[in-house]
């Protein structure tokens, strides 16, 4: 018997678009290293080559800016080590700024810095609404321009949504280099690298409906910075190792074919959140002051417990997550909620919808009619 179920996790990852499966399923077929010069190698080059072109239009960069990785992950921590040791060679710039709502994708490798290379990191804090300060950044940078190696914060968080004001970012930062992770902003709402005047940029291909393993990292065409995998010299000598040619010619077909639309993933969310109010009116919605994700929502449910939640919904066979799907098997408190203010008490207690380019209206029919007893039965239980 099949079960259906309802997917609300689509920040955690999002089913391959289609035209990505068809186009992955023939260029598997194609043999050929795309490093080799022989006629076979130089198809497969040519077939990366055009994806580029076509990804490099939809980020608002230079072709040759994009480096291909295995991950968003492996993005985040080439660019943050790489442009920290680049910028750091002489020991005269050991510190690095970010945001206290960062994925740990950017988090640990920045962590792993201070604890290994002795740099210093500074924490830019956030609103209630989870959206830095921007006149605390203009402080760090006052005070310490001198000595910054870079600068990094997210376009969107993953948890709540809430987007970041990023060519701000840049224009306080001057002259240091701006990093960004953006994997949760491409493709469902405006991003431009060249635009933002960012100095590196993260996407991940699993988010968009490209297939799970293929990340990119966009570094400013000219720009040279120290590589984490050395062996071929392939992406401009930055990320070694055979590329990924199906992926990437998976991924740009799901950006081309993209059959996201951000105003009707936007009208789900809303209407989830209406419902939401009206049949669970102690519910409290977060950053609901900021400009957040189309698809995101992050709810606390007061009384509850947000693993006893997620184990309910899920016998519902709808699926949602606590925060981060990359931290999901170490349940922890939220650092990105705990750091918008939310104590410990309602940030165990809260959970975090996410709507995709395949959720429709019965996905918040399903979920609503389910709720209401899931809470009951979680207050009951503690």
């Amino acid at each position: 018997m099949l079960v259906v179920s309802t997917y609300l996790d689509h920040a955690a990852t999002t089913p391959m678009n289609p035209d990505a499966i068809a186009a992955m399923s023939s260029a598997l077929a194609i043999i050929g290293n795309p490093s080799s010069l022989h006629t076979d190698g130089r198809a497969v080059r040519k077939y990366v080559e055009d994806a580029r072109d076509v990804l490099a239009k939809s980020i608002g960069c230079a072709p040759s800016e994009i480096i291909f990785t295995g991950s968003g992950t492996e993005a985040n921590n080439i660019a943050v080590k790489g442009i920290y040791w680049q910028r750091n060679s002489d020991k005269s710039r050991p510190v690095i700024v970010t945001s206290a709502i960062e994925h740990q994708a950017v988090l640990e490798p920045m962590q792993w810095l201070v604890d290994h290379e002795g740099a210093e990191l500074v924490v830019i804090p956030v609103t209630e609404d989870g959206v830095i300060s921007l006149d605390a950044l203009r402080l760090i940078v006052a005070d310490r321009a001198d000595e910054i190696a870079l600068i990094s914060v997210m376009h969107s968080n993953n948890e709540t949504g809430a987007i970041q004001p990023i060519a701000d970012v840049v224009e306080i930062a001057q002259e240091i280099p701006v990093h960004s992770d953006a994997i949760q902003s491409w493709c469902k709402t405006p991003f431009s690298f060249k635009e933002l005047g960012l100095f590196a940029a993260s996407l991940s291909g699993h988010k968009v409906g490209g297939p799970i393993g293929i990340g990119i990292l966009i570094l400013q065409r000219g720009i040279d910075i120290p590589a984490l995998i050395h062996g071929g010299g392939q992406e401009r000598e930055i990320r070694s190792g055979t590329v990924n040619a199906p992926s990437i010619v998976a991924l740009a077909a799901a950006v081309t074919k993209s059959n996201y639309s951000a105003h009707e993933v936007a009208g789900l969310r809303h209407s989830f959140e209406r419902a939401l109010t009206t049949q669970l009116p102690d519910a409290i919605i977060n950053a609901t002051d900021a400009d957040r994700l189309p698809g995101i929502t992050s709810v606390t449910f007061p009384g509850t417990l947000n693993e006893t939640l997620l184990l309910l919904l899920d016998g519902q066979n709808i699926s949602c997550s606590t925060g981060a799907a990359c931290t999901a098997g170490v349940h922890r408190p939220s650092h990105v909620l705990e750091a918008m203010g939310l104590d410990e008490i309602a940030v165990m207690s809260t959970l975090r919808f996410s709507f995709g380019a395949t959720s429709s209206q019965s996905d918040v029919d399903s979920v609503m009619e389910a709720l209401p007893k899931v809470v009951e039965r979680a207050r009951s239980a503690r």
